[in-house]
């Protein structure tokens, strides 16, 4: 090791002994000793009910909606109305569960925190089981209460609207999930929660609105997903063709949003990108 490599490394340390934050270490790809953990079991009954409790409110407020709208034109809470429900649950939610299970109530934030090393697939894998198992039970819920306008209605599931191709639909859904991907590593990221650990409430803040503000840009073009439980869960209980043709997309854009957002973070906001190139110019010239 060369002289000035010691001295970066020296400076690093001194420079991590003096943060006022605690950065975790990448999690493992595979801990399967969480299996044994009470700790998981209790993440895991968190984000099932978190996740029914956001389907029944957010999907009974679409089908409220529609109903309204049958029966008086221009009435009901709109698209407005909707995206607020959708964005406030979130935010209630997050803020509820955040401290059991990290409040992902999505698959496509747990896919990204896991290419973001921020969980391991063990976790992954069982939070997305128990997140659509939330998710059909919670539409189930708004099913028998509502009763036959569930299906008159169109059940609440995600869909292409008229006027949109496929291609559109799949594009809105990246972009949308990338948004909410991107503000959730921001919102939790160790430098910004450090800082702002007296307000706990901007953790769960900016996340709401980040779902309250794609729901009003991509409601016209698909409903919006950027949740491939809730999409799930509508289509498993609405169970018609339509809800099923186009499903693929309200799977694939969120994960390669959350990919993409998760990628992102990682190498431009937090620099992996910039260190691991300067790390390979230090060794070339030493070589």
């Amino acid at each position: 090791m060369s002289k000035q490599d010691a001295a970066i490394e020296t400076a690093e340390a001194a420079a991590a002994a003096k943060a006022p934050y605690w950065d975790p270490p990448p999690a493992p790809l595979l801990d399967t000793s969480e299996l044994a953990k009470w700790s998981l079991y209790r993440a895991l009954i968190a984000e099932f009910v978190a996740t029914l409790i956001f389907l029944y409110v957010s999907v009974a407020t679409v089908i409220g909606y529609k109903a309204q709208s049958a029966a008086q034109p221009c009435t009901g809470v709109g698209f407005l109305g909707i995206s607020w429900a959708f964005g406030a649950t979130i935010f209630v939610l997050v803020y509820c569960t955040g401290g059991v299970s990290g409040g992902h109530i999505n698959p496509a934030v747990t896919f990204g925190l896991f290419v973001g090393r921020k969980l391991s697939a063990v976790r992954a894998v069982l939070y997305i089981v128990a997140q659509c198992l939330g998710a059909i039970c919670g539409v189930g819920l708004v099913k028998g209460v509502v009763g036959a306008p569930y299906e008159t209605l169109g059940g609440g599931a995600n869909t292409v609207s008229d006027g949109f191709s496929v291609g559109a639909g799949l594009a809105a859904e990246i972009l949308g999930t990338f948004v909410l991907v991107y503000v959730v590593f921001s919102a939790t990221d160790p430098k910004r929660t450090a800082r702002d650990s007296f307000i706990p409430v901007l953790v769960p803040l900016p996340i709401g609105f980040a779902v309250f503000i794609v729901h009003l840009a991509t409601i016209p073009i698909t409903g919006t997903g950027i949740n491939p439980a809730r999409s799930l869960g509508a289509a498993v209980l609405y169970n018609q063709h339509k809800a099923w043709k186009d499903h693929w997309i309200f799977w694939v854009g969120p994960l390669i949003g959350a990919t993409a957002a998760a990628a992102y973070h990682k190498l431009v906001l937090r620099g992996e990108a910039a260190k691991a190139l300067g790390s390979f110019r230090g060794t070339s010239s030493t070589m």
